[in-house]
């Protein structure tokens, strides 16, 4: 169940009313491997084998979805147990890794034992997805029609995957973070490329979704709300193309202009 409903006392414009309200679920899941608890995350509890699988590449834990040998999700009292058992090369550097997490909502970095693993180096991403300027400056007004659970509860976060076909993907979550490892083990499961489109974003663009588009391979993040100084930093190093503040048909482009086409250059500078 994604979502519950509740009483609230509504309040102003005259009497207080009782009305009933529904609520976002924000549920523990655990992901462990080969029985050993890797990260406990607050999460919507929809889409888990797509989580878990995004999660466990845009992590490192593996490279390739055949690397996860069996996957079974275990509902417990007080939370979820994604269960994973890995092949024993990736098991292996797992176990030297030993890096343990324990990621909040609003946070996908919290946990790790060092500054490096922070700022850890990413791939350079080369991949050129076929869009057009209208397709991106309509991006996030695609992806807002397709957040059933936000219409519902005005509390998640969504991600999709645009083509020059249009949004062919759309995952909610409480964290952002979830919402596109889930575009990301969705994208994994169905054997299709993350090079060929981009990734949409209803929130801030943050270095994790940096770290996670370029992880993925993804050359363009666009997303309605600004982007760190710090994640425009990492995309530029990345190769990855910021698309930022997407709304109501314009949007500002911080890093790797070049990859949108039809983009004519005005004013230096504009308030």
């Amino acid at each position: 169940m994604t979502s519950a409903r509740r009483t609230a006392l509504r309040i102003g414009n005259g009497p207080a009313v009782s009305a009933p309200r529904a609520l976002a679920e924000e549920t523990p899941v655990a992901l462990t491997y080969n029985g050993s608890t890797q990260a406990v995350m607050m999460a919507t509890p929809a889409d888990l084998e797509d989580f878990a699988l995004g999660f466990s590449l845009t992590e490192g834990i593996i490279t390739d979805p055949a690397q996860i040998t069996e996957l079974t999700v275990e509902p417990h009292g007080d939370g979820i147990e994604l269960r994973m058992w890995l092949a024993q090369d990736r098991a292996e550097a797992l176990a030297t890794r030993r890096r343990a997490m324990a990621g909040p909502v609003g946070c996908g970095l919290c946990g790790i034992d060092s500054l490096d693993q922070a700022m850890r180096a990413l791939p350079r991403v080369t991949a050129r997805p076929d869009l057009d300027l209208q397709r991106i400056l309509t991006a996030t007004d695609t992806l807002r029609a397709a957040q059933p659970l936000h219409d519902e509860t005005r509390a998640v976060h969504a991600a999709g995957f645009l083509t020059r076909d249009g949004l062919t993907l759309a995952r909610e979550d409480v964290g952002r973070h979830n919402a596109l490892d889930k575009v990301i083990g969705a994208l994994a499961r169905q054997g299709r490329n993350p090079a060929t489109g981009a990734f949409v974003m209803t929130s801030r663009i943050s270095i994790e979704l940096v770290q996670k588009c370029a992880l993925a391979g993804c050359g363009m993040l666009i997303a309605v709300s600004a982007p760190t100084a710090r994640a425009v930093a990492m995309a530029e190093s990345a190769g990855i193309t910021i698309t930022a503040l997407a709304k109501n048909g314009t949007a500002q482009v911080f890093t790797h202009p070049d990859r949108i086409p039809g983009l004519t250059t005005g004013a230096d500078h504009v308030a």
